[in-house]
């Protein structure tokens, strides 16, 4: 809804607000996410069952942590720019108009901007219930809750939160 409780018709991508707060993983992990910008388009429109983003990678920047989700599956979009596809072992630069899907258990993933130019995508995403993240490079887990995402050590020991909900 706008300020006027119209609903919201129809806005440019790239105007849309970005999300306050970057990152919702716990420090030091927070703090790798530099240079990423998320603009959250679903929520604008009261979405949801799944998420979408319009995200902007500054040279050097990461779409996320190296990560697979047990319920959850993605898709990205490449708009603009040559990000690198971490996929499992594996890595692939990707171009404007490249998409990828990443099945819940599937191999873990991330994108990162090696490049020095912009990298602009679309992230849609579904938000299943009791979704877990793990990460299988760093001493993180994730857990889906109803207030958001819940980080733990791989060990079960909780990180301080971090207030946002977002990854």
């Amino acid at each position: 809804m706008t300020a006027t409780n119209q609903p919201l018709l129809a806005i440019v991508a790239a105007d849309a607000p970005p999300r306050t707060k970057a990152s919702s993983y716990p420090e030091p992990f927070a703090s790798m996410m530099e240079g990423r910008i998320k603009r959250p388009l679903g929520d604008l429109f009261g979405l949801k069952n799944f998420g979408v983003n319009l995200t902007v990678l500054q040279p050097g920047a990461a779409s996320a942590l190296h990560h697979v989700h047990s319920r959850q599956e993605e898709f990205v979009y490449v708009i603009e720019g040559k990000p690198t596809l971490f996929l499992g072992e594996t890595r692939q630069q990707l171009s404007p108009g490249h998409v990828v899907g990443f099945p819940a258990n599937g191999a873990a993933h991330h994108l990162k901007n090696e490049t020095a130019s912009v990298v602009v995508i679309l992230e849609i995403g579904d938000r299943s219930p009791g979704d877990q993240g793990s990460y299988p490079a760093d001493d993180l887990m994730a857990l889906m809750t109803p207030e958001g995402w819940s980080f733990t050590h791989k060990d079960g020991t909780p990180y301080p939160p971090n207030d946002s909900g977002e990854k």
